[in-house]
């Protein structure tokens, strides 16, 4: 089910290639849909959304039915069992006393003669959140992709997700809307959710961010109308490392292992990245006896055929050297000194340090946010976070005092450039 492949610094097994070259483009045939589904919600708005939803969710809704009443969220809420919504509340609560540390605090400072510098920021006045619910419904992602958005201030927050057949969203998705304090909530799925947050409709007034997961089609939506708006990032299929020495139980690693591999695109990467050939074995053993009683053995079974390693290297340097090369989404490291990586990992979403710190604790509820990047992206991106729900503005005040002393440098520099307006704008004050 999943190879065990000897690696030393500087090689590329072809396993490994391919790993890193996986879901690099969209298909032309997603391409094509998206253009023709975005182009449809640009020209005829809620005729199209409707047309699409009806087609591709099989839910036949007209545009009066598109938003959720917010009552409805509330009664959802109210309506969990009483063990999950204890469990949702106080990962709410994590969540959002973890991003509180990540506010940001406008500055100004005097550069002497009466000058002041700074950089102001501000919430964004909108922001839309895309939650998926085809292959399971993700209620977590509802917690991660609002509450940075609420910490951060943002004024008008809307979440869209797909409905089900019967035309209704899954409650447990509506009742974290309602922990959150969504204010809008709209019925609406795919591509064509994309296109109403991004373009507007004569029932959703357009966003100015668009955050959240997806399948191929909504990362092609997104990466297509930016510009338009502003996104996130352009989320790909979940990934895992896990590095591990002797110390390492095995159980463990391949619970870990799976946790990635189940999520059911069959592209999920799990890769284990180990010190010995035994540990290897073990962990290999474990993959299929705890494979065999997951209810989505198949889709775990076809993403670890296709993306499923157990790479054998000789020491921990060369498995953190390699874990870059990977760059993945999730790090783990089930090692007898978990911190003494941490210096050595550079490029990972969210590294979970120690046997405890299983991925799912991140995912639902220690408070770090699971939105992360994935493909080799953590090499220059970062998680969702109240950073993405924010914008600067720089502050220049400057004085006539210094504009006396330093106007001739200014225009020499416009001068040189070739734009004899710029320096004429400064040597006019200097004249009068």
């Amino acid at each position: 089910m999943i190879p065990i492949i000897p690696y030393e610094t500087g090689q590329t097994p072809t396993r490994l290639a391919t790993i890193l070259s996986r879901g690099e483009t969209a298909s032309a045939a997603v391409r094509a849909a998206v253009e023709e589904i975005l182009s449809a919600v640009r020209e005829r708005g809620d005729e199209a959304v409707a047309e699409y939803t009806k087609k591709l969710d099989k839910a036949a809704l007209t545009p009066a039915q598109f938003r959720v009443e917010l009552g409805e969220c509330a009664a959802a809420l109210n309506g969990l069992p009483p063990t999950l919504a204890e469990a949702l509340r106080e990962a709410a609560e994590n969540i959002r006393r973890f991003h509180e540390h990540q506010k940001r605090t406008s500055w100004f400072v005097s550069d002497g003669d009466g000058v002041i510098l700074g950089k102001r920021y501000l919430p964004l006045d909108s922001a839309g959140l895309y939650i998926p619910g085809g292959t399971a419904p993700l209620f977590s992602t509802v917690l991660m992709a609002g509450i940075p958005a609420k910490v951060a201030g943002v004024g008008r927050v809307v979440m869209c997700t797909p409905p089900g057949p019967n035309g209704q969203p899954d409650r447990t998705m509506l009742a974290a809307a309602a922990l959150v304090g969504v204010d809008e909530v709209y019925r609406i799925g795919g591509v064509q959710a994309i296109g109403a947050m991004a373009y507007g409709t004569a029932t959703l007034r357009p966003v100015d961010k668009i955050v959240g997961p997806g399948n191929a089609y909504v990362q092609e939506a997104k990466k297509a109308v930016v510009g338009t708006v502003g996104i996130d990032m352009i989320a790909g299929p979940s990934e895992i490392v896990v590095i591990a020495d002797d110390t390492a139980n095995p159980a463990w690693v391949a619970a870990d292992l799976l946790s990635q591999a189940e999520h059911g695109t069959g592209l999920e990467a799990s890769v284990a990245i180990v010190t010995s050939s035994l540990l290897a074995e073990k962990i290999r053993g474990e993959l299929k006896r705890q494979a065999a009683s997951l209810p989505r053995e198949g889709a775990v079974r076809k993403a670890l055929d296709s993306y499923g390693t157990i790479f054998v290297v000789p020491d921990l340097a060369t498995a953190c050297e390699l874990s870059d090369r990977i760059a993945p989404e999730h790090v783990e490291a089930h090692v007898a000194d978990p911190w003494a990586l941490l210096d050595r990992i550079r490029h990972a979403g969210a590294i979970f340090l120690g046997g405890a710190s299983s991925e799912p604790v991140g995912d639902y509820f220690a408070g770090t946010n699971h939105i992360l990047p994935t493909g080799r992206a953590a090499r220059y991106a970062s998680s969702l976070g109240v950073d993405d729900f924010i914008k600067s503005s720089s502050l220049v005040a400057y004085t006539s005092e210094r504009l006396r002393k330093m106007g001739q440098h200014i225009a020499a520099l416009a001068e040189a450039e070739g734009l004899r307006a710029h320096a004429q704008a400064v040597m006019g004050r200097l004249e009068d």
